[in-house]
């Protein structure tokens, strides 16, 4: 019994050691990626761009708006931000809100059992007999 209770414990320590050297390989191939210009994120939820990088003192500094910088610890940087790729497809809105009321041969007609919708003047007159009772 003692000989299975050594080896549970020699297997989380050894797991324990496996756990911090993968967080520090990772922090390490992060910040190999940190450059000036690159977009990041610190761990306190700051977002900015790297103006530069002090090696000496572990520091970075960072321009969170045109004009305004923060020196951050370099650990501090946990994530380096992709640039967000905009879908390239048309919406159509439309002029006013008739088409959100009235049939048209791109939306079919609503079944029978799903809810219908108020019009506009259902609407204000629903709401106004709402004022009415509250009162």
């Amino acid at each position: 019994m003692t000989i299975l209770l050594f080896v549970m414990l020699g297997l989380f320590i050894f797991m324990m050691f496996r756990r911090n050297k993968k967080t520090q390989q990772q922090q390490t191939q992060l910040q190999s990626k940190f450059a000036p210009g690159v977009e990041v994120m610190t761990s306190f939820g700051l977002y900015g761009r790297i103006v530069e990088i002090d090696e000496e003192e572990n520091k970075v500094l960072l321009e969170l708006s045109p004009g305004n910088t923060a020196t951050v610890h370099r650990q501090a940087v946990t994530k380096i931000v992709e640039p967000v790729v905009a879908a390239e497809e048309e919406t159509v809105v439309p002029d006013d809100a008739s088409s959100l009321t009235t049939e048209t041969a791109d939306r079919p007609a609503p079944a029978a059992d799903a809810p219908r919708t108020e019009t506009p003047d259902e609407t204000l007159r629903r709401l106004n007999d709402e004022g009415k009772k509250d009162s």
